[in-house]
């Protein structure tokens, strides 16, 4: 089994880059309903599901505030990530056609929706978004399997660098490697690490894969590949923490939260 496992995660990755780190869990918790992802803050993390969201405390996972959508408007949140006390989820339509992606924002301390950023039609579904020296950066999903739009299938799965007001800057394709390691889905969760570079999940392996912009070209570069305890899916990294890489993940399964430390 430990051969298979090795033969799976390092098809066309380097061996000796793929197991230099590891995250080693350090606690879980079970609720309700985990099913899409989670984000933090330094004190609290927050469960985001297609059209809900629930707020609970690091120490002990008690819920202390939740928000439903009522107007049937949003259909799928995917992520989320908290920047000066707000939570910015992306949603889109998925799977639905022709696909448009949206920014929600939220109150952390209510959980009260607060504004909204949409992109309406895009070539693909948003599923992950993070600020970084002064840009946002936003991945959009195409998908290989039956849910494919508009004729493209995951190598169409780009990211996009906007100006702080939503202008549209630049954008790069992911590696082939890392395509055919999400096949037939796409990136579900990303975020800048503290080292300058990406880290993202695919949609279900127990893997954070780390990546840079390239010095030229138009694709991204590949770094390594971090085995995790948590699934693909929305993860978030808690900046709070200086010393240590502290990552929050879900396995959607049986709806836990999994705190891990990668080393």
């Amino acid at each position: 089994m430990r051969f298979s496992f090795l033969a799976l995660v390092t098809f066309w990755l380097p061996l000796h880059t793929v197991f230099a780190q590891r995250a080693q869990e350090i606690r879980r918790f079970q609720l309700k309903e985990v099913k899409q992802g989670v984000a933090v803050d330094a004190t609290h993390f927050y469960v985001i599901n297609n059209h809900s969201l629930t707020k609970h405390t690091k120490a002990d996972g008690k819920q202390v505030a939740a928000w439903n959508d009522t107007t049937g408007l949003l259909k799928h949140m995917n992520s989320g990530v908290v920047l000066d006390r707000k939570l910015y989820c992306v949603h889109s339509n998925y799977p639905e056609v022709p696909m448009v992606s949206s920014i929600e924002i939220f109150d952390t301390a209510t959980l009260q929706h607060i504004g909204t950023h949409s992109f309406g039609l895009y070539p693909g579904s948003a599923t992950w978004a993070d600020f970084f020296q002064g840009y946002w950066w936003v991945a959009f999903a195409n998908y290989s399997d039956k849910a494919s739009a508009e004729g493209r299938d995951n190598r169409w799965t780009m990211l996009v660098k906007f100006t702080k007001s939503w202008e549209r800057l630049e954008s790069w394709q992911f590696p082939a490697n890392i395509l055919q390691a999400f096949a037939p889905k796409s990136t579900s969760g990303g975020t800048w690490g503290k080292d300058g570079s990406i880290y993202c999940t695919g949609h279900d392996k127990p893997e954070l894969y780390v990546l840079q912009l390239p010095d030229r070209g138009s694709t991204l570069k590949y770094l390594k590949t971090i085995p995790t305890v948590s699934e693909g899916q929305a993860f978030a990294i808690d900046r709070s923490v200086k010393d240590k890489v502290i990552l929050y993940g879900i396995t959607r399964n049986d709806n836990f939260v999994i705190v891990s430390e990668i080393k």
